[in-house]
């Protein structure tokens, strides 16, 4: 009598108990160098992929960063100046407060050289325009930077008053300059001239002292 075993068909495998990826098995494992290459390739274009669009990132974020840059060097040092300036204006107008430019008879000219040596660090003395008068009280004066107006040469037409004031009367000593500027995307940031400048005062207002 022949003993009956009984095979689970769970245990059975297709292909009269061949590998399900052909022939004994081994198929898979020649086909693996074809699959890593693939993989390879696909890793290399996905890198060059990234590369460009970080290429092209870079390009747009780039030129506003620089020109934000600019804009913030460009208004720091322009501030920088106007204290220098407006400084310049309030010393050298205690020249006319105490009365040393009149006892002095100093001429515009010479009241310009005066101030040349505040500045010359950061302006150019003969670009500095000076404009200098006097009023009987302070509700009479102005101290609103003036309009400046051009030729054809782009050259400054206006003409500056120079009146030294007498004891007990109002003084306002304006120092008007045509400060160079970088245009750019944020020259907004900066009121322009049109001629690549920008105009910057210092003013002193006071009332002259006897002397």
């Amino acid at each position: 009598m022949r003993e009956h075993v009984s095979r689970h068909p769970a245990l059975v495998r297709p292909g009269n108990g061949r590998s399900p990826w052909g022939g004994d098995g081994k198929g898979m494992f020649h086909k693996l160098p074809k699959y890593v290459r693939r993989l390879t390739k696909e890793l290399s274009r996905f890198a060059r992929t990234r590369r460009g669009a970080t290429a092209v990132e870079f390009a747009l974020v780039v030129p506003p960063f620089l020109a934000t840059l600019i804009a913030i060097f460009q208004v720091t040092i322009f501030l920088f100046a106007q204290q220098v300036l407006q400084n310049a204006a309030v010393q050298s107008g205690r020249l006319f407060m105490t009365g040393q430019a009149q006892n002095a008879n100093a001429t515009q000219t010479q009241f310009a050289s005066d101030i040349c040596p505040m500045i010359q660090a950061l302006f150019t003395c003969s670009a500095l325009m000076v404009n200098v008068q006097d009023y009987s009280d302070f509700a009479s004066a102005t101290t609103t930077a003036p309009t400046l107006t051009f030729n054809a040469q782009g050259q400054v037409t206006n003409s500056w008053s120079y009146a030294p004031g007498t004891p007990g009367q109002v003084m306002v000593v304006q120092l008007i300059y045509q400060w160079p500027i970088v245009s750019g995307p944020f020259g907004y940031v900066l009121p322009n001239l049109g001629n690549g400048h920008v105009e910057m005062m210092g003013v002193s207002a006071f009332k002259v002292e006897p002397y």
